[in-house]
């Protein structure tokens, strides 16, 4: 893999495949695209040392299997998967290309474990998720180096520090990518550049104020890339490439209020949620914290938090819960009783008391287990919870500030199965699209553990492989 950027010149031949991004659905564009025969330069805007978007921050891959599989145990059939889908989106996601992912997922591991990844079993405290979801063994971080030292091996160049901030086209076909003055041509492009999460004025933009008076999104972090401003997905938007989703719409996780700005990453998330109950700046719960197996609902409570006073909230439990989740980094505000915690937390201690004292009178004894929905639940309260609910009675109780946390957004390119950019409702020759640039095609809200990675992968794949063909047939064309 040629490294390019201390030339400060682009190739002096044009490549047959431009990829533009350098996380999981660009590398396996890129990968692909060379496996087909295709040259291919891989241009990626952050420095080597931050290469990988977010994927450097995730750790698994949703995966569809009708038998036990190497680290998957039991079945996670199609249908399956196609429901959790469905519930997680309310329906607003592409049946035909959702189930192209579903598909895919069940037989990409091998090709994986080609380019270097390696696999392990769920993690102890990952609930949930030894039948549905592959982990990376060393993580999102391990499965970047890998798939870098697999494009060297073939041959991919890669440019570093080379944001790319427009595209030169000609009535739906790319001719070249521009990054300031440096201008790289090739026969046919991929888009795998990602959302624009890092952009705070795009996001306030989207969110606007609410009826408090507050822009909401002031107070996001971003859990993944400072480099995913959407630059280039708001120059395809301007240029008339057809679009998908909603702006307001995110992959956005309750986390650690301590977070940093950027690049928090997994460790920042707090896991405990469907275990205790969640209180806002009022002192008053606002969503039923039992909905749902944590892996298909921890991904709508940031936008739940981003709603709240202040967009902030608190997450409670007592010592019941110690030991049944994935600790976060950093340790929870701890109090030997109630009136306690609520004021070290800067609460309203009254109001405090009587949320917490509604909810424990309202919680019906049955048999508790984290590990299946069970029958714990409350009785004529609102809102309910409606598993796992068990009194908050037993100290030390422990409360884990949160603030909502944007993984990646979901506006991006309108696509079909051969993922090309389309403008107008036509499929452009030799432009495609791939990853968090069109994950709003299967993506319309929510999001279930695991299937941003099946989304990059799959169609990454299929951007690689029809940018190969593409450029094939620009040959033939131009010698015509």
């Amino acid at each position: 893999m040629q490294d390019t950027r201390s030339t400060g010149r682009a190739p002096a031949q044009p490549v047959d495949v431009l990829v533009i991004g350098g996380g999981n659905a660009a590398l396996c564009a890129a990968l692909t695209a060379r496996e087909a025969g295709a040259s291919v330069l891989l241009l990626e805007a952050s420095p080597r040392a931050w290469r990988g978007g977010n994927t450097q921050h995730t750790r698994n891959l949703r995966c569809m299997h009708d038998a036990p599989q190497d680290v998957l145990v039991d079945a996670y059939p199609e249908e399956e998967f196609w429901q959790d889908l469905l519930k997680v989106t309310g329906g607003q996601t592409d049946e035909a290309l959702a189930r192209l992912v579903i598909r895919a997922s069940s037989s990409v591991r091998t090709w994986m474990r080609r380019h270097g990844v390696h696999f392990q079993p769920s993690l102890s405290g990952a609930l949930h998720t030894a039948r549905t979801n592959a982990f990376f063994m060393g993580g999102g971080k391990a499965l970047v180096n890998a798939y870098y030292r697999s494009a060297e091996h073939l041959g991919v160049q890669v440019r570093y520090d080379t944001p790319v901030d427009r595209l030169e086209l000609q009535d739906g076909r790319f001719v070249a990518a521009c990054s300031g003055e440096q201008r790289f041509t090739a026969r046919s492009c991929v888009l795998a550049a990602g959302g624009f999460e890092s952009n705070r004025d795009w996001l306030r933009e989207a969110w606007g104020r609410d009826e408090r008076g507050e822009y909401p999104a002031d107070n996001f972090l971003i859990r993944g890339t400072r480099f995913n401003t959407g630059t280039l997905l708001r120059f395809m938007l301007d240029a008339g490439a057809d679009s998908i989703g909603d702006p307001t719409q995110a992959h956005m996780v309750a986390i650690d209020a301590r977070a940093p700005l950027y690049d928090g990453g997994i460790c920042t998330r707090i896991d405990c949620v469907s275990l205790g109950v969640v209180l806002n700046r009022d002192g008053e719960r606002f969503y039923d914290e039992g909905e749902d197996f944590w892996p298909k609902r921890y991904a709508i409570w940031g936008r739940l938090v981003a709603r709240q006073p202040g967009q902030i909230a608190w997450s409670v439990i007592d010592a019941k819960a110690i030991g049944r989740f994935m600790p976060p980094v950093f340790p929870g505000t701890r109090a030997q009783s109630l009136p306690e915690l609520a004021r070290s937390l800067g609460l309203p201690e009254q109001r405090v008391l009587d949320t917490l004292g509604a909810y424990n009178a309202a919680c019906r004894a049955s048999h508790f287990d984290h590990t299946r929905l069970d029958d714990c639940r409350t009785e004529a309260l609102a809102p309910p919870k409606s598993h796992w609910a068990l009194p908050i009675d037993t100290p030390p109780f422990t409360a884990y500030a949160l603030r909502p946390g944007v993984t990646f957004t979901y506006l991006g390119l309108r696509t079909d199965d051969t993922a090309a950019v389309r403008f107008g409702g036509r499929a452009s020759p030799n432009l495609f699209v791939a990853g968090e640039m069109m994950a709003g095609n299967v993506l319309g809200r929510g999001y279930t553990a695991g299937v941003g990675m099946s989304i990059g992968t799959a169609f990454g794949r299929i951007a690689g492989q029809r940018a190969a063909l593409a450029a094939r047939a620009e040959d033939h064309r131009a010698a015509a």
